[in-house]
């Protein structure tokens, strides 16, 4: 696999259920929204806010008891790697902006003004997921 260089210095995003507060920390070591067998041996986060969005709203859906969707404004703490799930995998260079890091997010704010998803682009995420939890599922680079 070929990774290309983080390209990106800021503002980053990370996409949740989690009601965090500024100051707070967001580790690696919790279980995959798309695999919930996998612990996942980094966090992920994002150069766009409409991307970020976009995790939370899955992660939502992928929770039962109705979570809300939040997305904050975080720092890294330490290095960072371009997501190897999506870069030159699934799309060439890292359009999607996304970045993994095994080092802390620092919480620095709530960003509440970002794009939510459809009815039907919803629906069509609840397809995708179905198919990526499934044992036919795609993989995850961890």
């Amino acid at each position: 696999m070929t990774m290309t260089e983080a390209l990106d210095e800021g503002p980053f995003f990370h996409g949740t259920i989690a009601d965090l507060r500024v100051g707070d920390f967001l580790t690696a070591g919790y279980r995959s929204n798309y695999r919930p067998d996998m612990v996942m041996n980094h966090i992920y986060f994002t150069a766009t806010v409409d991307g970020a969005g976009l995790a939370a709203e899955i992660a939502a859906e992928l929770t039962e008891g109705g979570a809300a969707p939040r997305v904050y404004a975080v720092e890294p703490t330490g290095t960072f790697e371009n997501d190897p799930n999506v870069t030159d995998k699934k799309f060439p260079g890292n359009p999607t902006r996304s970045y993994r890091s095994g080092a802390p997010l620092k919480v620095t704010g709530e960003i509440t003004n970002w794009t939510r998803l459809t009815p039907e682009a919803l629906q069509m995420w609840r397809e995708r997921l179905t198919t990526l939890r499934s044992d036919e599922g795609g993989e995850i680079i961890n």
